[in-house]
């Protein structure tokens, strides 16, 4: 048979080191040595002696999640052999940290991640309770953790000089330690006449990078995961 489809480039070859390598735009390959941890329903095939099993998020985080439909669903992959990760055809970055560093990341953002980072839920300040709160993920540690957006991904710096305004149902992440509050760029008489649709949005000020993807999150995927 011949055929673009078996080209090199999609041909799974084996990993030569344990830890999470890029396969494509599209998905994500660790290599299992050990456990890792992803998204519950984000394995869309394997080789070798691998078993999934969910993943509890301890009593804080699961009164968190149940609170406030946010966090994440997670599974842990335990055993040796070669896993992949996809979900609905997004597009996957790795993002690599170092000891020290910190993210505020989506939970519906979240791919896959090493076991030697860790997370928190937490409330984004300034957000109280609106809208029935803003909750992401803090990851910090030092690992790789694999991310999702659908479509391209803007990341927009912030700088003491410009804060930057984003739709919170666009925002993929952003550096831990930006200042958050929310900001409403239409008044109470233009929302009593229906509005623009652009009512309210997450500031961000201080130094850092914010991660927004193109597009809003759609009706049907609101609510967590």
């Amino acid at each position: 048979m011949h055929s673009d489809l078996f080209a090199s480039e999609n041909l799974a070859t084996w990993a030569t080191a344990p830890g999470m390598t890029q396969q494509n735009a599209k998905s994500i390959k660790y290599a299992v040595d050990g456990e890792c941890y992803a998204r519950q329903g984000s394995m869309v095939a394997y080789r070798g002696d691998l078993r999934f099993e969910k993943q509890g998020q301890g009593v804080g985080k699961f009164l968190k999640r149940a609170v406030t439909g946010e966090g994440l669903a997670l599974m842990v992959v335990r055993g040796r052999g070669e896993v992949w990760f996809a979900h609905e055809a997004a597009n996957c970055f790795i993002i690599d940290f170092t000891p020290g560093d910190s993210m505020t990341i989506n939970g519906r953002n979240v791919l896959c991640f090493d076991q030697t980072l860790s997370y928190d839920i937490k409330v984004v300040k300034g957000a109280g309770m609106a809208g029935g709160g803003l909750f992401n993920s803090v990851f910090t540690g030092h690992g790789r953790l694999g991310v999702i957006c659908e479509g391209n991904p803007l990341v927009i710096p912030v700088s003491s000089k410009a804060p930057v305004f984003v739709d919170t149902d666009a925002v993929v992440g952003w550096s831990t330690a930006l200042h958050t509050s929310l900001h409403r760029s239409q008044s109470l008489g233009s929302m009593l006449r229906g509005g623009s649709g652009e009512a309210v949005q997450l500031r961000l000020d201080g130094e850092g990078v914010v991660i927004v993807r193109p597009s809003e999150l759609r009706p049907e995927k609101s609510g967590g995961n």
